[in-house]
């Protein structure tokens, strides 16, 4: 028994001494790659973007002293949103929680009814308190309750079109983390507008039809015989993306390795976002094959907290985002032909 306990004592002392080492060298990769991203690759953005090299750092991680700054650049700012028209926003925006409060007689002067309004003011207070509640940093009292709450505040005022979706908070709330309050705004602002992003945060069903449609061609392609599984018991991809879709991920996987995803997604764009999706279903395939409906529908909805970023993007870079001779953007184009010319047996997504 004692032989046995000490067996044990050595065993996990190895263990901790392994774990140990391993975080020490991701820390000296970190360190290494920071001052790579700040002394050559963010001076000279343009010109160091799209080269191998950058890409391939890219692929590993962003440090975290630079996630935001790369972000931003990679997000970009067609909308040319300033500092000076958040606050134009933001104003609006509590001018509108104290009119509330105030008062429910008027329609808002953009055709937006205030009990609309209401109802997006209320969903937002709920929706911060249930943005990541381990962290205790959001919810009401924390740090970075008032920021999150005047980002979707002013949102909403800059966007009454669009006006405030469930899962909306988590980006802003990751957005928050890595950015100043103004630079989150801007980046959440056109990080939305992003066609991917708008169909969804829109609910434009034909849009997003196209895309699980596409998602479907590479679904097949690479993984035909869960594919065919989930056939078999009418198992649509809207029953899973939406949700990690909606939040970029940042509800569905642990934090630092969502921000690893946002980090690809961001020099990648929307391809990312389902070939991330069709990684989790790699790496879970084994498990996949052996559930009904019901048990599926349950695992992807709340995936295993152990998941490592070792594991998912090994399984990512597994994933080919080719069929045939068509990449994404040939195949989405193709599919929205399809759909258009109501010629849907052309493409094996639309295949009931």
């Amino acid at each position: 028994m004692v032989a046995e306990a000490k067996k044990r004592e050595i065993k996990d002392a190895y263990k901790r001494k392994k774990i140990m080492k391993e975080r020490f060298k991701q820390e000296e990769n970190i360190a290494s790659a920071m001052v790579i991203w700040i002394n050559e690759i963010l001076p000279n953005w343009e010109i160091m973007r799209s080269t191998r090299r950058v890409r391939e750092l890219w692929w590993q991680g962003l440090p975290p002293s630079v996630r935001g700054k790369v972000w931003s650049l990679a997000v970009g700012n067609e909308l040319n949103i300033t500092p000076e028209l958040y606050e134009i926003f933001l104003s609006r925006a509590k001018e509108r929680w104290k009119s509330f409060s105030e008062t429910n007689s008027e329609n808002d002067a953009e055709g937006v009814s205030v009990a609309d309004r209401e109802a997006s003011l209320e969903l937002i207070k709920l929706d911060i308190s249930r943005t990541f509640p381990s962290l205790y940093i959001f919810q009401k009292g924390g740090p970075y309750h008032d920021v999150l709450h005047s980002i979707l505040g002013a949102y909403t005022c800059y966007r009454p079109d669009v006006g405030y979706v469930q899962g909306m908070s988590f980006i802003a709330a990751v957005l928050i983390l890595n950015l100043e309050e103004a630079d989150a705004f801007i980046a959440f602002a056109n990080l939305l507008n992003k066609p991917c992003q708008l169909a969804f945060f829109r609910v434009d069903h034909n849009m997003m039809l196209k895309y699980f449609a596409t998602f479907e061609v590479f679904f097949e392609e690479n993984l035909s015989k869960l594919f065919l599984h989930f056939k078999s018991y009418s198992l649509t991809p809207d029953i899973y993306l939406i949700d990690w879709i909606f939040t970029l991920y940042s509800k569905s996987l642990p934090l630092d390795l969502a921000c690893r995803v946002w980090d690809v997604f961001c020099r990648d764009g929307e391809e990312f976002l389902f070939r991330t999706g069709l990684g989790i279903l790699r790496l879970y395939e084994d498990i996949l094959l052996q559930m009904d409906f019901i048990h599926i529908a349950q695992f992807l909805t709340k995936l295993p907290e152990d998941i490592t970023s070792e594991k998912l993007f090994s399984c990512i870079a597994a994933i080919q985002m080719q069929n045939s001779t068509k990449k994404w953007t040939q195949v989405f184009a193709s599919v929205m032909k399809d759909i258009k010319e109501g010629d849907k047996n052309n493409s094996p997504a639309l295949k009931s």
